[in-house]
């Protein structure tokens, strides 16, 4: 856990700042050998797939088990892909630069589309809505609406793109006569809701699909507020320039959607479906 000032968030550009860091410290390494696999060695070697650990509802583990929204579609890809699956569960941290750098052939986890992260990655259709919500202690009377959160402690995930596009929610309070507070950094989510439910934050900035989750989870510890942010949404990264991986994984997905298949794990795990999601996103940030 870490904390740093506004001046120090509208230094950091999401997750992708961790995970270019991370890829140009393993690149000399991999220079010659990691690249995006192409679709004749894939069916050769198999499809290398990276999944988050603990990013509730795509992504987690129960009981010794990958579960999960993104977990359950990899059990559709395991039945009708022509290749072998090798699923690694990992920490956030590291997973995309994984992808750029060819370690990893897809992530399947729910990374924000950001234009920083176009640089490198190429992007599925989105596969749900993510855009940016705060939650709060039920408890906690002084905040009721954007305007409150004026000044307070607010945690986010390190290396996120929520953590960079905190800045607008920045130009939302200064609009009001107030400023974003102190912002604390966690590796992983579940750390920053302990925090906030023993007080150490004031409120957590996630996706609207984390956060409801949450929610319904622990409704009388923790309450939802509004949005942050404007439009955003979340898909599967590949390496940039791996056309035809992202046309069988985009097929893959068209299919999910058209047999119902994709609204029925929506309303499963994040208890509604996005039946107007674009086929593509350009984002503004």
């Amino acid at each position: 856990m870490t904390t740093c000032s506004l001046a120090r968030v509208n230094s950091i550009s999401g997750r992708l700042t961790l995970s270019l860091l991370a890829a140009l410290t393993v690149i000399p390494l991999l220079a010659g050998s990691a690249q995006a696999g192409s679709l004749d060695e894939i069916k050769k070697r198999g499809l290398i797939v990276a999944t988050e650990d603990d990013f509730r509802p795509f992504e987690f583990v129960k009981d010794g088990k990958p579960t999960g929204f993104d977990n359950e579609l990899i059990e559709d890809l395991r039945k009708s892909a022509p290749f072998e699956i090798k699923q690694q569960i990992l920490p956030w941290t590291g997973i995309l630069a994984g992808v750029s750098t060819g370690k990893y052939d897809v992530a399947i986890t729910a990374a924000i589309i950001t234009k920083e992260r176009k640089q490198s990655l190429d992007f599925t259709s989105p596969i749900a809505d993510a855009t940016h919500y705060y939650v709060k202690r039920k408890d906690d009377k002084s905040i009721a609406a954007i305007k409150d959160l004026n000044g307070k402690t607010v945690g986010v995930q390190a290396g996120s793109a929520l953590l960079a596009r905190l800045p607008e929610l920045g130009t939302l309070l200064e609009k009001e006569g107030g400023k974003l507070g102190k912002v604390v950094e966690y590796t992983s989510y579940p750390e920053a809701y302990q925090d906030l439910a023993l007080g150490r934050v004031d409120y957590v900035v996630n996706t609207i699909i984390n956060l409801q989750t949450l929610v319904t989870e622990k409704p009388g510890v923790f309450e939802l507020g509004q949005a942050v942010s404007g439009k955003s949404f979340p898909a599967w990264a590949v390496a940039k320039g791996n056309t035809e991986l992202l046309e069988f994984l985009n097929g893959f997905i068209a299919k999910e959607k058209e047999n119902g298949r994709f609204a029925e794990l929506q309303k499963k795990w994040f208890g509604q479906s996005f039946p107007d999601l674009p086929v593509s996103f350009q984002p503004e940030f």
